[in-house]
């Protein structure tokens, strides 16, 4: 059965004979047009563009005609407004059309100057005398201040009397602060000037060159010995941490004393580290030591914070070993003996006492649970033995005054005594189906029978 079968058409309907292939209609060749790119004709499809342009023309950026422009390079002069001498140079400049740029010069705009305070003969005898410097070596020094833009390298190279740096910049930025006080109206007028804000020290310049310049000169064996004396320190501190004595604890901000620093210093001068002394062995007497010994380590570091934070801290050790039921089991039992879960007045003997009395109840609901335990055990020892039957005792007195019975006195062999006492227990097979009866061996026959 096939297709035609189903369908119900006869077989020869359709003639065998082969059918006349159509010719296909030619396909209209369509030429792409110049100027446009392959991919943007592959994705209109030869499509004409729209009528209307999609975004205004006015708004694209036409390029400039630089064919209408005529560019020439001319050696003209010029003069600079950062110069107060009006002095004329030459340089090349682009020319456009033969008409020379106009304006100042470029780069003048980058000449930037310090505006420097100048002071009267007034000002100097009533606010800005020094013992250590004259008049005449205070105008020397404003002068080349403003020759040289506060260039203290080079000021102190052309200053003619022997002066630091750092002395220089002091007699500067003194003189220039008294002046900017003086002038003002109130002092609260140029509190926020950072000169007046800010003073110059000279001391703490001197001592940050030093330290500057004696760790730009280290060696790499200096470097290690200090890598080694910082790593050795953090480890002490993080062992005071862990290893806290329970009473004469301290906090570790207090730990380094002066002791433990000289120690420290000694120790890197001598190059070979070691094991540095115990942070707080030299103090003379423990800071809060009482609050120390209960103080989590955590807020220990900070220098103030809360009783509550250190009672709430604690409350979650004492707990952690304890499970969610117990921890609630305890608030319940603080409830039901009037004790708020938390103190209204947390002082420093109220937490104490607040989580000692947790701790005696934790232990509390732990012997309660063991007792309940206990008591279950028993139970079930009692129930276990009421159910097994007690077996009869024999005295040895009552098998004395028995008369023997020989074994062959009973039926069939056998003791009764033994037989009666025996007591019947469910075999360990006592379900099980008989097992089939053997074969028994014929009888020999002997010459009588025969």
């Amino acid at each position: 059965m096939d297709a035609k079968d189903i369908l119900g058409l006869p077989k020869n309907s359709i003639s065998s004979a082969p059918q006349e292939k159509r010719p296909r209609p030619p396909k209209e060749s369509q030429r792409k047009p110049d100027g446009v790119s392959r991919e943007v004709y592959a994705l209109t499809g030869g499509m004409a563009p729209p009528l209307m342009p999609a975004i205004d023309v006015s708004l694209l950026k036409r390029k400039q005609q630089q064919a209408e422009e005529k560019v020439t390079w001319q050696w003209l002069p010029f003069t600079s407004s950062a110069r107060a001498d009006n002095l004329q140079l030459y340089h090349w400049v682009r020319v456009v059309n033969g008409v020379p740029p106009s304006g100042d010069y470029s780069f003048a705009k980058f000449n930037k100057s310090v505006d420097i305070l100048k002071y009267t003969d007034e000002e100097y005898e009533k606010f800005l005398t020094d013992p250590t410097w004259t008049k005449e070596e205070t105008d020397q020094l404003f002068d080349l201040c403003e020759r040289f833009d506060l260039r203290f390298i080079v000021i102190a190279d052309r200053f003619p009397h022997m002066r630091s740096v750092e002395e220089l910049k002091n007699r500067y930025y003194a003189v220039s602060r008294a002046l900017l006080i003086s002038r003002a109206r109130s002092p609260g007028d140029v509190s926020g000037h950072p000169l007046v804000k800010e003073p110059y020290i000279a001391a703490i310049e001197v001592e940050r060159k030093r330290a500057l310049g004696s760790l730009l000169s280290q060696t790499k064996q200096l470097e290690h010995r200090d890598a080694e004396i910082i790593a050795e320190a953090k480890r002490i501190a993080e062992s005071w941490l862990n290893n806290k004595a329970a009473d004469g604890a301290e906090p570790v901000s207090a730990a380094f004393d002066s002791e433990g620093v000289s120690k420290v210093n000694a120790l890197a001068e001598s190059g070979t580290p070691g094991v540095l002394p115990a942070p707080g062995a030299a103090a003379a007497a423990p800071i809060g030591a009482a609050d120390g010994a209960s103080t989590p380590s955590s807020l220990r570091m900070l220098g103030v914070y809360l009783r509550t934070n250190v009672l709430d801290q604690m409350v979650q050790a004492a707990n952690s070993s304890a499970g969610l039921r117990t921890i609630k089991r305890v608030d319940q039992t603080l409830q039901d003996l009037g004790v708020n879960i938390k103190p209204k007045v947390p002082t420093k003997s109220v937490c104490a006492e607040h989580l000692e009395l947790r701790k005696e109840i934790l232990t509390l609901l732990g012997l309660q649970k063991q007792l309940q335990y206990k008591e279950s055990e028993v139970s079930g020892n009692r129930d276990s033995h009421a159910e097994i039957p007690s077996t009869p005792k024999r005295s040895h007195r009552a098998d004395q005054d028995k008369a023997f019975v020989p074994e062959s006195a009973g039926f069939g062999g056998e003791r009764p005594g033994k037989r009666d006492n025996r007591r019947k227990v469910a075999g360990r097979f006592a379900e099980a189906p008989p097992s089939p009866p053997q074969s028994k061996r014929p009888r020999k026959l002997k010459i009588s029978d025969g």
